[in-house]
């Protein structure tokens, strides 16, 4: 399997860039993986979810990029603008050092705002460096034909559906479909390259070097200023900054939804079939979403997917999945078809490739304490929701007391078919509990005695049935004895005190079966079949959520430990995808919300804990 990673093409480079040897970049609407290479390998425009531009990630010849780098053997280091997320690739050549400055401005001109414009300032530093650009757009998941039409300085790429408008400070060649430059640079020199989406009233314009300098001043200007209403100054600033700075990126300002990730079908596991589109609104992810950025100070995020709630993803009149999908559209959509794009290879050989997810069609009974839960801190912490949202609260929670009874596909999205999951019972008490809370506070309306009779059955049916005696732990789903990472969610959610016996021993199985120097499984699918071949790596939200675990079983130097170790397996700039391999290489797509946002959760926690 590793093998593929070696896969190289005739000039003897790596046909792939490593999944973590990535920074990214965005405008809040989509955004942009530059590698460590200087290449932009994934690039969907004009939104996350669109059809992707660049998807060399994904296809490392169908599949379009947009390659910038220096033009002799050089090292290279990537790092962000300090407090923002402006990346910075350097490269170190024996005649001189140069670095490109890749960053996407985040303006509220509403015809500037359809631009997308994504900005590559390339600078020497000391002595002189030649450099080469090749701008290679695929249009369409690499499926659409495109046009250039090179006049002066400005290459336009036409596509049926899509165009999209180069300005360079330099000269430029075009053949049938891609445009190329060769230019050096000596000591304080500076060249742009400007990449616009055009059409309708956005029309090509040119990007100058002064134009550049004051975008970038601009950018950095924004990004430091959101960050600046942070309330975090613990031991961990900089990585708990950085994984904020990420989940902003993932968040689509038009609607405030918050993307799982903003990426498609990077594999969990090299070679195998786990591949999946993350780039839609997970109703559990962006809820614990809203947990982490209130944590920090970040309200007016949280308003914001308040409001995407409140639009888009209300009690309906249901479906066989219940009043709420699991996900939906960053435009609040509910139809999201998963199909298969044969004609991609996938990252390092890995296909499938594919779009949509028809997990959206699953029941996940977990997803309703996920968002009760966030608009209980959000009404706690934030502001008191409105009497429409308690509205929607109560209906939620009146089902949730008539429907928590049945087996679901669980908070992993198995496709082996239904049980009935501990985690899932676990998440519909929490749905319950923070109802009954918010009633009791705010002496809202509610039909108290209906809800604490379900929340007290629901305890009484996880302590009796989510409990294996043989193995002296919580376990996976009723009546059986598989363990699952889920459960360190249990005193998380105040279910159960941490230091209950019954939950210390959970927590000693769980990290005799399932943690691995600190990185945790969710759970082995060779005992417990989830319908898929093939194994995948371990997944670092849960291993977060194991340091937050001991940290409030009073274990803490464990817990200090657990969560250095996990900052090692970050990459160089301090992101992560959904999972790391036994080699401890990252898997799955990235960066990924879940990770970064309990990275948060844990730090906190943790940090307070340490005193």
């Amino acid at each position: 399997m590793d093998g593929t990673a070696e896969e190289r093409d005739a000039s003897g480079t790596p046909r792939y860039v490593p999944i973590a040897d990535h920074g990214l970049i965005g405008d809040l609407r989509s955004v942009a993986l530059v590698g460590t290479d200087g290449t932009i390998d994934w690039y969907c425009c004009p939104s996350f979810d669109a059809p992707s531009v660049f998807a060399a990630v994904l296809d490392a010849e169908r599949g379009g990029c947009f390659e910038l780098a220096a033009a002799l053997p050089a090292r290279t280091k990537q790092f962000y603008f300090p407090d923002t997320n402006v990346l910075i690739t350097r490269f170190f050549t024996e005649d001189g050092v140069g670095e490109v400055q890749d960053f996407m401005p985040v303006v509220d001109d509403p015809v500037e705002e359809r631009r997308h414009r994504l900005i590559r300032r390339v600078l020497c530093v000391r002595g002189s460096v030649p450099f080469r650009t090749r701008v290679a757009p695929r249009f369409g998941y690499g499926a659409r034909p495109h046009t250039v039409r090179l006049t002066g300085d400005i290459a336009v790429f036409d596509s049926p559906e899509l165009s999209l408008a180069l300005t360079a400070t330099v000269p430029l060649e075009a053949d049938e479909t891609d445009v190329r430059a060769d230019f050096k640079l000596n000591e304080g020199d500076t060249a742009v390259f400007a990449l616009d989406r055009v059409g309708g009233d956005v029309s090509p314009s040119r990007c100058e070097c002064g134009e550049a300098e004051r975008q970038f001043a601009a950018t950095v200007a924004y990004w430091r200023r959101w960050l600046s209403s942070s309330r975090y100054r613990g031991r961990w600033r900089e990585m708990v900054h950085r994984s904020a700075l990420t989940l902003k990126l993932l968040t689509y300002e038009p609607t405030g939804a918050i993307v799982a990730a903003p990426t498609t079908s990077l594999p969990e596991e090299l070679g195998g079939e786990r591949n999946w589109d993350y780039r839609y609104v997970w109703v559990r992810d962006a809820a614990f979403c809203v947990y982490a950025l209130l944590r920090l100070g970040f309200t007016e995020e949280a308003a914001a997917f308040m409001g995407f709630v409140s639009r888009h993803i209300s009690p309906g009149d249901g479906t066989p999945s219940g009043p709420l999908q699991i996900m939906y559209g960053i435009d609040g959509r509910a139809d999201i078809p998963e199909t298969e794009l044969g004609h991609l290879e996938g990252h390092q050989g890995s296909a499938p490739v594919r779009i949509g997810n028809a997990a959206a069609g699953q029941l996940q009974l977990d997803i309703y304490g996920a968002l009760i839960d966030s608009i209980y801190l959000y009404n706690k912490w934030a502001e008191p929701v409105s009497s429409e949202q308690w509205d929607h609260v109560t209906a939620l929670t009146d089902w949730v007391c008539a429907h928590w009874d049945q087996p679901d596909e669980g908070v992993w999205e198995t496709r082996g078919g239904r049980k009935n999951f501990l985690y899932s019972r676990l998440m519909c008490w929490v749905a319950i509990e923070r109802a009954i809370r918010m009633a009791g506070q705010r002496g809202l309306p509610a039909d108290l005695s209906r809800w604490r009779a379900s929340r007290d059955t629901i305890y009484r049916r996880i302590m009796d049935r989510g409990w294996s005696a043989s193995r002296q732990a919580f376990v996976q789903h009723e009546d059986g004895e598989v363990l699952d990472a889920a459960v360190l969610m249990m005193p998380l959610a105040k279910f159960i005190a941490p230091t209950d016996p019954k939950w210390l021993s959970t927590l000693d199985s769980l990290t005799e079966d399932l943690v691995s120097d600190s990185l945790v499984y969710r759970y082995d699918p060779r005992v417990s079949p989830d319908g898929l071949h093939g194994d995948e790596g371990t997944f670092s939200m849960c291993s977060f959520w194991y340091v937050e675990a001991l940290t409030r079983a009073g274990r803490l130097d464990e817990a200090a430990l657990a969560f250095e170790k996990m900052l090692t397996y970050g990459n160089h700039l301090g992101l992560y995808a959904e999972e790391i391999s036994h080699t401890g290489k990252q898997q799955g797509n990235f960066p990924q919300a879940f990770t970064h946002l309990s990275l948060i959760s844990a730090a906190f926690n943790l940090d307070r804990a340490l005193g």
